[in-house]
């Protein structure tokens, strides 16, 4: 009995980085019990960007098969300036890409991602999906870890060797380490994404394809916002991401803000581009919120991953990915000092942390470099016109050919 409960993991959050973490855990041969607080799985946001080093961890793990059939691979990300609608820079992707990092760039929507991973998750019989499950209390004694779990009013308790907090950035798990062992609670960063999808064939998508692509990534670069565009389905939709400065709102990943901070960000951009922020409404507001880079484990078997440890802006488009490596790895770590765990979660949050800083950097220098404006922005565009396709695909090898270490003990 003991044994069982020291390979037991219980997850909380049956999201990207929870369900990728369940996949993984059961690959290396421990039982799962994933406990997600919804009582139906549903997919918060709409589409989303995978680079390589994401790719590649679904493909080890019998998932990126079944997200192809779905997914698109882009050509390029493009760079326009939103005023004149001049491109600016052109990352290829696609077959380049593939062949320069080993695995594809895909843009999905989140929904067909989570699906394709509920689908290898429940072809594993070692993993048991509770919905409806909301952990309000942990503990831990020497030999394991309990999560106390409330069900349909409820309480009960799940015990295993580990428990994993991947239950995003409002994570019930972290706010409950907050209080009791010092971990950071989320705060919101001042910034607000404003989501739509938009059929292809609608009016919307009709202007989106007079100043985008149907097979790339388009970024339009403005002072007072950014806007990201791709298409999900298919090719049979278009997601738009936009962001601006905004007041805080209720947290939640459908929240209502003021539609007028949209239309004013957008206010000296070109005409079409107005215009297709108007059409592409009514648009889904939702609060940035961010989490101090502080504790991400605890030695006597608790870890977070994903949002749930280390939430960031999306403008490197690394939040899945960085969930996805973080759940592979602490997966492979626990795996390989199977009579250490508090060696494979210092090894792990002393692994990750850099990695997570670095791209935390890159979000922000993206921030900076898209919202520039005067001279700044000047300065930007001479600098993305001096330099070639393929010097801005090597700015991004460090980030998309990453590969997991192999750690091994002396």
């Amino acid at each position: 009995m003991a044994e069982t409960r020291s390979r037991q993991i219980v997850i909380a959050g049956a999201g990207i980085a929870g369900l990728t973490a369940a996949i993984a855990f059961s690959t290396r041969g421990f039982p799962v019990t994933l406990l997600e607080q919804a009582k139906q799985l549903e997919a918060a946001g709409a589409g989303l960007q995978l680079s390589p080093n994401a790719t590649r961890i679904l493909r080890r793990l019998g998932v990126l098969d079944r997200l192809l059939a779905d997914a698109i691979r882009p050509e390029a990300v493009v760079l326009k300036d939103a005023r004149s609608l001049r491109e600016l820079a052109r990352v290829p992707l696609g077959e380049a890409g593939e062949s320069r990092w080993g695995a594809p760039y895909l843009v999905a929507h989140r929904a067909d991602l989570q699906a394709a991973l509920m689908a290898a998750a429940a072809n594993r019989p070692d993993v048991e999906l509770v919905t409806g499950a909301r952990v309000t209390g942990i503990a831990a004694d020497p030999q394991s870890v309990t999560a106390t779990v409330e069900i349909e009013g409820e309480t009960t308790h799940v015990t295993g060797g580990l428990v994993v907090g991947a239950d995003g950035v409002w994570s019930s798990v972290r706010a409950e380490l907050a209080r009791t062992a010092g971990f950071a609670a989320s705060r919101f960063s001042g910034e607000l994404a404003w989501r739509a999808t938009i059929p292809a064939e609608s009016a919307a998508g009709q202007v989106f394809m007079q100043i985008g692509a149907a097979d790339c990534v388009t970024t339009f670069l403005h002072p007072g916002f950014h806007m990201v565009a791709y298409p999900v389905s298919k090719g049979s939709a278009f997601n738009l991401a936009a962001f601006t400065k905004g007041e805080r709102i209720a947290e939640d990943w459908s929240g209502h803000a003021d539609p007028a901070i949209l239309s004013g960000a957008v206010r000296g951009t070109a005409a079409t581009l107005s215009r297709l922020v108007a059409l592409a409404g009514p648009w889904t507001a939702f609060p940035i919120h961010t989490v101090e880079q502080r504790r991400w484990t605890m030695p006597e078997g608790i870890a977070l991953i994903g949002d749930a440890a280390h939430a960031m802006t999306p403008f490197a488009a690394q939040g899945a990915a960085m969930g996805i490596e973080d759940a592979a790895m602490l997966a492979d770590l626990v795996a390989d000092f199977p009579g250490d765990p508090r060696q494979s979660l210092t090894i792990w949050e002393n692994l990750r942390r850099p990695r997570v800083e670095r791209v935390l950097k890159r979000g922000a220098l993206n921030r900076l470099a898209w919202h520039a404006w005067g001279p700044v922005a000047i300065a930007r565009n001479l600098v993305l016109a001096a330099r070639p396709a393929e010097k801005l695909a090597a700015d991004l090898d460090w980030l998309y050919g990453w590969e997991e270490q192999k750690v091994v003990r002396r």
